[in-house]
């Protein structure tokens, strides 16, 4: 077994900069976790704040283990945060869902998916943006124990769990589960804990930074200050009024590109009227899809990428360019539109069917009784199976359907916190029209907090209230 110590220097090394003292204590945290052979029945979990060099550490830990000839696999809850990771880390990352589960649910409505076998040995699983990671949803499927359960049942596997718990928690939850250390004691694992909070060096000067740090050290006080937003010593942060939104959007389209600019609102309905308002008066576009939309991905997708080369899956949360549109076509009760497609952040091109219904919707993909209503219509469908076809041999043919595997998508000029969650775009403006004072709780500034990550490049806010802003 590697030296832990050893092992720690070689992540050090893989580091793109000279760690602080913070970040070289977890850093040996994790190197005598990962080197200590009854570590099997153990959770590693990291909590990293905005700008205290997590990513940079995950990405220099998964190299170093790589060159020592240890086992790693990468998992991430959304495609699109398993795609960040994977750009990090400088090795494939898989959606938690992918790894654990036979199948993807929702190919028919019988209940939870079944679980895959563990054959991995001598393997650390290592999954980053796990405070996303929800506990039982709708189904009565637990997505954190059946991760726990499928990591475990494998021989001598552990597990290191990183996440911002500062960051918004699953959809439903107050808090997130899989970074609650008596929720996994509860399920018989032995606890490791590590907190980054000191702010790497290069990033000190940042604004996003330091309106994030703000925010973050807001939530641990006894009692919530009034929000504060930090504009005024910092370029790379702004406000703007909702009459001056068009020019800034076009500044940041002509300098940075239309993929690398979101607007992150408070709600779907929301999203979708910016989107809307986008088309038409800053890039003046009146049809429902022309060529050089950017749509973004509602819903994991492993059907269009199966004969493009390298690609995985097309992500929730990916977004993809139109090149052509090809033609409209009403069928099973929804409209589908089959184009050429393109990936802004890869050379890549395919075809595929998208269904317009999501484009226009005020929920974050299909609605269920949606999905509902296009699978009993398909799976009844005598044009599509013969009556006479057994119902398991529908099913399976279902599941290959381009039909009932249409891209859902949305305009990607706007979205939800939710929906951008686990990625990053250079210009982030965040929508902060109509919230009223009541809405100022504890979820509204892991909401922003959430939002002001995003930014990698500028920060603007709109519609700020004038008094907070410093």
């Amino acid at each position: 077994m590697t030296d832990h110590l050893q092992f720690a220097a070689r992540v050090m090394l893989e580091l793109p900069y000279v760690p602080n003292r913070q970040q070289e204590a977890v850093i040996v945290a994790l190197a005598r976790f990962c080197c200590d052979p009854s570590c099997a029945d153990r959770v590693f979990v990291l909590n990293g704040y905005a700008g205290t060099g997590k990513s940079s550490l995950t990405g220099a830990l998964v190299k170093a283990m790589t060159s020592a000839g240890m086992k790693s696999q990468l998992l991430a809850p959304t495609g699109r945060a398993a795609k960040v990771f994977s750009g990090y880390a400088g090795k494939p990352a898989f959606t938690i869902h992918r790894k654990i589960y036979r199948h993807l649910p929702g190919a028919d409505f019988s209940g939870a998916p079944a679980p895959r076998d563990n054959n991995e040995t001598d393997t650390l699983f290592i999954v980053d943006e796990a405070s996303m990671i929800g506990g039982e949803d709708e189904r009565g499927s637990n997505l954190l124990e059946d991760l726990l359960q499928y990591v475990y049942a494998g021989q001598n596997c552990r597990l290191v769990l990183i996440g911002d718990t500062a960051q918004l928690p699953p959809v439903g939850s107050e808090t997130s589960p899989a970074m609650d250390p008596d929720r996994l004691r509860r399920a018989g694992l032995k606890v490791t804990r590590a907190t980054m909070t000191e702010t790497a060096r290069q990033h000190r000067q940042s604004g996003i930074l330091y309106n994030a740090t703000w925010l973050r050290r807001a939530m641990l006080s006894p009692e919530l200050p009034e929000p504060r937003l930090f504009v005024n010593d910092f370029p790379d942060v702004s406000v703007v009024s909702g009459e001056e939104l068009s020019e800034r959007l076009e500044t940041a389209y002509s300098r940075d590109g239309v993929d690398q600019t979101l607007i992150i609102t408070r709600s779907n309905r929301t999203a979708r009227d910016y989107n809307l308002a986008i088309r038409n008066n800053v890039l003046y576009v009146e049809d429902e899809l022309m060529r050089g939309d950017l749509l973004i991905v509602a819903k994991n997708n492993y059907f269009w990428s199966r004969k493009v080369k390298g690609m995985d899956f097309i992500a929730n949360g990916d977004v993809v360019r139109i090149e052509r549109v090809y033609g409209l076509e009403v069928r099973y009760g929804f409209r589908f539109v089959d184009v050429s497609l393109s990936m802004p952040d890869r050379d890549t091109a395919f075809d595929a069917k998208i269904m317009l219904a999501t484009l226009f919707s005020e929920t974050a993909g299909l609605p269920r009784e949606d999905i509902e209503k296009l699978y009993y219509t398909m799976i009844d469908d005598p044009d599509t199976f013969p009556a006479d076809m057994p119902y398991d041999t529908r099913l399976r043919q279902l599941r290959d359907n381009p039909y009932w595997n249409a891209l859902q998508v949305k305009y990607a000029y706007a979205a939800t916190c939710h929906k951008a969650q686990g990625g990053q775009w250079a210009n982030i403006f965040v929508d902060l029209s109509y919230i009223p004072p009541e809405a100022m709780g504890i979820d509204f500034y892991r909401w922003l907090y959430t939002a002001v990550t995003r930014a990698t490049g500028s920060l603007t806010f709109i519609n700020a209230p004038e008094d907070s802003v410093r």
